[in-house]
């Protein structure tokens, strides 16, 4: 066993037996219910943002929102932030319940399998409800990417 960049090697094969702490990111953007879209638009607006937009109240994961969430609840209003679309619809009217998640003492290879299913493209890292990280398709191909 050797290391490569810090991640431990065996046979020329990578371990991916790591916590998914060491691959997630941990400084997360969310929302809450109540906010309106507009917030949504402004965050999905910023440069390399890609995520999806986890959901939380007080501290809790409720939900999942997105882009194609978002697009689709916008899908006949405006770039114009007054536009009555991004005012009127709420975080809670377009968000998924119960999304995807995995706790934080998960390896990488549990989380790549669940992602690999490729029925989500981000899996939400909580314990008891309460947010971690996210890690997300992107996330896990840039760690193997890293590894080669």
């Amino acid at each position: 066993m050797y290391s490569i960049r810090g991640k431990f090697v065996k046979n020329n094969t990578m371990n991916l037996n790591i916590p998914v702490s060491e691959v997630m990111t941990k400084e997360v953007v969310s929302v809450n219910p109540s906010q309106k879209l507009i917030d949504v638009k402004h965050i999905f607006e910023k440069k390399n943002f890609h995520h999806h937009i986890p959901v939380t109240e007080k501290g809790k994961l409720k939900g999942m929102i997105s882009l194609v969430d978002y697009l689709y609840a916008i899908k006949n209003a405006s770039l114009d932030d007054d536009d009555s679309a991004y005012q009127n619809l709420s975080v809670k009217d377009i968000m998924r319940e119960s999304p995807v998640t995995k706790s934080s003492s998960s390896t990488l290879k549990e989380v790549a399998h669940e992602l690999a299913k490729g029925e989500v493209h981000a899996i939400v890292i909580a314990d008891n409800l309460e947010m971690k990280g996210i890690v997300s398709t992107a996330d896990t191909i840039r760690f193997f990417l890293g590894q080669a």
